[in-house]
């Protein structure tokens, strides 16, 4: 264990909550801190239920290829706390490391004085405390969870906000509609900054734009605004400036034309240095890790069956699963192979709702556990869970006995894998593959 896993810990016990939606505690640390956030680099904040991960990935590879430095904060983690953290410099950013990451948990620890504060405040007023510290060009900072209480909305003048399609998640915490879950996250909606507005459903839409009204903040909206389509292998994308013909994005599935839309939208809204041949560099270099992400090499390809096709995405909600079979379902149109699904979720998830996205593509889904987190749904509540919306299922100990299992069976052609459900697995997973995030 690292002096920083330490220190993580000793954070825990601060709060009797995981999850405790407030500004009162983070404003106060913050405080303390002499008010990192008031000397923040440009930024554009960025809330929604799916694709804000995506949406920044893009956005940062643009204003890198204009020339800009950049520093991300993103979240969940995949494998190691640092990949939350990544500082921007000329040239392209790398993730914070262990030694500054550690300083500032120490500088926090001793501000907060022992005070109540949950785990996601007091690292985020770290992260606040980095960037504040660390010359950058700009900021892409992204919402924990919701918006309006969420620790990163001490923002007040952000260059412009985002918000990416909202959908049922969280609901615990955020409201069991549509709609207040969007007026939660409506909350970093500023009063006359740009709002960009994903591709919403009607009810979480109106809410938004009711919001961008009532506070003046200009609106660019997803299909009013702006929008893009793939023709003839490129990416067309339209708005009240004209049309860009790009290139498709590296990033593999439909539902990232939009992602990728929506950060060109920001951009234009918000940076008149980025240029058009810098949106088409960003899109060509652009990465995000455990996002329709192929696998092609690590230790995991040789335990699966000999030139199947391996691909990992971290979708876990049922929205999640729509875009991600509509995505499996267009590389079946391109190249057929049979698909099976290796699939593990947590207790917070519904599983039905999400595997029966999957019902007449998947030939098969193979349950796992996933492993190291107490929320952890166990593999044979994924199957039942799985045959309950008419798929085949079976259950299995470890991802290595599922990819094994299939690498016994014979194939006629080599299949294709789907490793998804979620992200706590995916990371798993590059772990295991020897992938990890740079």
């Amino acid at each position: 264990m690292t002096h920083r896993d330490t220190v993580l810990d000793r954070f825990l016990p601060l709060h009797p909550k995981r999850i405790d939606l407030s500004l009162d505690r983070v404003t106060r640390l913050l405080a303390r801190l002499g008010s990192p956030e008031l000397h923040l680099p440009p930024l554009i904040h960025v809330t929604g239920t799916n694709g804000k991960g995506s949406t920044i990935a893009f956005m940062r590879a643009m204003l890198e290829a204009a020339g800009k430095s950049v520093h991300v904060y993103t979240s969940p983690h995949l494998v190691r706390f640092h990949e939350r953290i990544r500082l921007g410099e000329n040239g392209g950013g790398k993730l914070v490391d262990d030694a500054r990451l550690l300083h500032a948990f120490e500088r926090c620890e001793a501000a907060n004085e022992g005070a109540p504060i949950s785990l996601f405040e007091i690292t985020t007023a770290a992260a606040l405390l980095l960037f504040s510290e660390a010359p950058a060009d700009y900021l892409l900072l992204e919402v924990g969870l919701g918006g309006t209480l969420d620790a990163t909305n001490v923002i007040a003048k952000p260059l412009a906000s985002v918000i990416t399609p909202i959908s049922l998640d969280h609901a615990d915490y955020l409201g069991g509609t549509v709609e207040q879950i969007a007026a939660q996250k409506a909350g970093i909606i500023k009063r006359g900054r740009p709002v960009i507005i994903g591709r919403q459903g009607p009810e979480a839409g109106a809410v938004l734009e009711q919001v961008a009204e009532t506070l003046r903040a200009p609106a660019h909206i997803w299909a009013q605004d702006f929008m893009a389509r793939a023709e003839n292998g490129r990416l067309v994308y339209e708005d009240e400036r004209g049309l860009l013909d790009l290139p498709l994005p590296r990033l593999a599935g439909r539902h990232q034309h939009i992602n990728a839309a929506t950060a060109i939208a920001a951009l234009r809204a918000s940076v008149p240095e980025v240029e058009p041949k810098h949106i088409e560099a960003g899109l060509l270099r652009v990465e995000w890790p455990a996002r329709l992400q192929r696998l092609a090499r690590g230790a995991l390809i040789g335990l699966a069956p000999d030139g199947a096709e391996i691909w990992l995405d971290g979708g876990h909600n049922e929205d999640g699963a729509r875009v991600l079979s509509e995505a499996m379902a267009d590389l079946e149109d391109r190249h057929a192979r049979l698909l099976v699904m290796i699939c593990g979720m947590l207790t917070t998830k519904d599983a039905a709702a999400f595997l029966g996205h999957f019902r007449g593509l998947v030939r098969d889904v193979l349950a796992v556990p996933v492993e190291g987190q107490e929320a952890g749904r166990p593999a044979a509540e994924v199957a039942a869970s799985a045959r309950a919306v008419g798929l085949t299922a079976r259950a299995f100990s470890s991802l290595a006995a599922a990819l094994q299992d299939l690498r016994a069976q014979t194939w006629p052609t080599p299949p294709r894998i789907l490793i998804a459900g979620s992200l706590y697995l995916a990371g798993e997973v590059l772990a295991a593959n020897g992938t990890l995030p740079q």
